[in-house]
C-alpha cells in the first residue's frame, strides 16, 4: 500500500529528473575541468547520450539503477503498480540494448555507468573515459603509415 495519496505520489514522481542528475553533472564538472570538452544531450545522436564527443565518437550515458533496471532480476521489486513497473523497466533494459547496438554499428564507443559508481567511483570511470579518449585520439591522428 502506497503511503501517499495520488496527488503527492504525483508530485514526487515529477520532481524525478531524467537529465542534469547529480551523478551527471559531477561526471561532466570532473570532465570538464580535467580539459575535455564535450556537448551534453546531443539530439543528434540516437539514443540522446548524456555526454557525447563526437570527434573520438564516444556516447556516454549515466543510467540510475532503479529506471534502467540494474540487477533487475534479483532486486526487490515495486508492489505498487508492479506491473507497470515491470513493462517500463524491461521497456528501458530493451531501448538500452537497442541505443547500445545502433551506436556500436556505426562505429560509436558506447560507456554506461550507474549512478552509483559515479557517487562512489568517480576518479576510475573518469581514467576509463580518458583511455577511451586516448585510444579514439590515436586511431584519428597517428594512423600506421602503408609501405
Amino acid at each position: 500500500m502506497d503511503p501517499f495519496t495520488p496527488e503527492k505520489r504525483s508530485q514526487i514522481m515529477a520532481r524525478i529528473k531524467s537529465k542534469n542528475t547529480k551523478a551527471e553533472v559531477r561526471l561532466a564538472t570532473t570532465l570538464w575541468r580535467r580539459g575535455h570538452r564535450y556537448r551534453k544531450h546531443c539530439k543528434t545522436i540516437f539514443g540522446t547520450p548524456d555526454l557525447v564527443f563526437k570527434k573520438y565518437k564516444i556516447a556516454i550515458f549515466v543510467d540510475s539503477e532503479f529506471f534502467h533496471g540494474k540487477d533487475w532480476e534479483t532486486r526487490k521489486r515495486p508492489v505498487n503498480n508492479a506491473e507497470f513497473w515491470a513493462n517500463k523497466i524491461n521497456r528501458n533494459i530493451q531501448r538500452d540494448k537497442q541505443v547500445n547496438e545502433y551506436l556500436t554499428s556505426r562505429g560509436w564507443k558506447v560507456l554506461r555507468f550507474w549512478s552509483n559508481d559515479v557517487k562512489t567511483k568517480l576518479y576510475t570511470i573518469i581514467r576509463t573515459i580518458e583511455k577511451e579518449i586516448e585510444n579514439a585520439h590515436q586511431k584519428i591522428y597517428y594512423k600506421p603509415e602503408l609501405d
